[in-house]
């Protein structure tokens, strides 16, 4: 479903070239994923789950009901659409799962504060007034917004250059030379060379205790 509706930021053909890496980037893959340091720890079904970075102070809980509350207060979402804004309004930092986000849109409905219809054979979620009062009523700094406040600006920024490597591995991949690609893998290998050397370092803040 994300990936029908993910953004095509690496260019064309994107799929083709990097199979499973590509389909959600970083984002979904190794360190960067959801679990990773710059991601939240999906949850096992459940209106919340967590979000901040690993290791660290642990971050504030994403709410949820509070995001799909938000979200409807502006128009009406399929559920698809709920999931994908709240990843890209969080930069990615948090991705609920669908078995969070469709029990509590059956529990808002449960609670009158949602209603639904079908569109295209699809549900389209929308308030009622009890659920306009109670988005109204919500914190005015949205759930998307409170989960960085407790996320490593560093983390954030790792995040964005692995994507960003990424991304000019799949043009090379696309529009490289054999000569260009055969150099693009060294290049490649010698950068996962480096960043595991950094873990072998000592940092500054380490080495004054």
């Amino acid at each position: 479903m994300r990936d029908h509706h993910h953004r095509h930021e690496h260019g064309p053909g994107v799929h083709h070239a990097f199979g499973p890496w590509a389909r959600g980037g970083f984002g979904d893959f190794g360190p960067w994923g959801p679990g990773g340091p710059g991601g939240p720890h999906r949850g096992r079904g459940g209106p919340r789950e967590h979000g901040g970075r690993r290791g660290g102070r642990r971050g504030r809980r994403g709410d949820v009901r509070a995001a799909i509350l938000a979200l409807l207060a502006e128009q009406p979402r399929h559920g698809y659409e709920i999931l994908s804004e709240i990843a890209e309004r969080s930069s990615g930092l948090w991705r609920p799962s669908p078995g969070s986000v469709y029990p509590t849109l059956q529990l808002l409905a449960d609670e009158g504060l949602v209603i639904s219809r079908d569109e295209g054979g699809k549900k389209l979620f929308e308030l009622t007034e009890s659920g306009r009062a109670a988005a109204e009523a919500l914190d005015q700094t949205p759930p998307w917004e409170q989960i960085a406040l407790d996320v490593d600006p560093s983390d954030v920024n790792l995040r964005k250059a692995g994507m960003t490597l990424m991304a000019a591995a799949v043009q090379v991949a696309q529009a490289g030379t054999p000569a260009q690609k055969k150099r693009a893998v060294e290049v490649l290998k010698e950068a996962r060379r480096s960043l595991y050397g950094i873990l072998g370092e000592i940092d500054d803040d380490e080495d004054e205790d």
